[in-house]
Parts: C-alpha cells; sequence; structure tokens
C-alpha cells in the first residue's frame, strides 16, 4: 500500500455530472473536485486501471469522455487486466460486490492504493481489509 495513493470509482469520477440539486450530491462532488485538485497540487497520487477506461467508454457524453479520460495522463500507476486481478475480482464478488466493483476493486489493491473512493453507499458497507472504502466527504474529514 503506498500512502496517500487514491483510486476513484466510476461513480466518484462522474460525481460532478450528477443532478446537483440534491445537496449530498453537491457536497461530493465538491468533495470530490477538490481531491482531484489536491492530486494536481502533489498531495495526492492518482491510480487508474483498464476498467476505468472500459466504464468511461461507455459514456454517452463525447466531453464527459473527455475531460475523465485527461485524468489517466495524471495517474501514476495504470493497472492492466491480469490474471491477478481477475482472481482478486472473483474473491471480492464473492463478498456478493457487482462484478465490475469488485474489477475496480482490485485493481485499486493491485495499484497499492490507500484508498479507494466511492459514492456507492452499497460499497461502503463493506469491509475489504487490504483498501479504506470511503466517501469523498469522509475522506475530507478524515485526511484534512
Amino acid at each position: 500500500m503506498v500512502k496517500n495513493r487514491i483510486y476513484f470509482d466510476n461513480c466518484c469520477l462522474n460525481r460532478p455530472y450528477d443532478d446537483q440539486s440534491v445537496s449530498n450530491i453537491h457536497l461530493e462532488a465538491v468533495a470530490k473536485l477538490f481531491i482531484q485538485n489536491e492530486i494536481l497540487n502533489k498531495t495526492y497520487e492518482l491510480a487508474w486501471s483498464f476498467m476505468i477506461d472500459y466504464e468511461i467508454s461507455f459514456n454517452p457524453f463525447n466531453d464527459r469522455k473527455i475531460a475523465l479520460s485527461n485524468w489517466k495522463k495524471i495517474a501514476v500507476v495504470d493497472v492492466d487486466p491480469i490474471d491477478e486481478i481477475l482472481i482478486k475480482g472473483r474473491e471480492l464478488a464473492d463478498k456478493l460486490i457487482y462484478k465490475k466493483d469488485a474489477l475496480h476493486i482490485a485493481c485499486a489493491i493491485k495499484a497499492g492504493c490507500e484508498y479507494f473512493l466511492t459514492t456507492n453507499s452499497k460499497l461502503l458497507c463493506i469491509n475489504i481489509p487490504e483498501i479504506n472504502m470511503i466517501n469523498p466527504l469522509d475522506f475530507l474529514r478524515q485526511c484534512f
């Protein structure tokens, strides 16, 4: 695990594009954007993966695809779909985690991330010993 290395799952990456009239969504979006700024300031390292690329490819908005994909250039590590990831993903899926989410988590673990940032409340209820599963707002409360 690398101190201060983080991984955003797809729902967290896209939070600023969600309905900002909902207060918790707006606060999570602001928190996520603040964390991105801290990545640019080198306070945190960003990890990327083939799963992020895969999910971004399905975004129906081309401007969002481009904006999100540009963060790949900032990432210090980019995880490929190797057998180790697929095995860990299956193990995590056995904990009733959706397969895509399980693969994201497996990628974050492989990348040596300390934090897995998500806005998915179901994922936040699952204990994964290898990584800190955390909402962007709680991340700010804990780390700043």
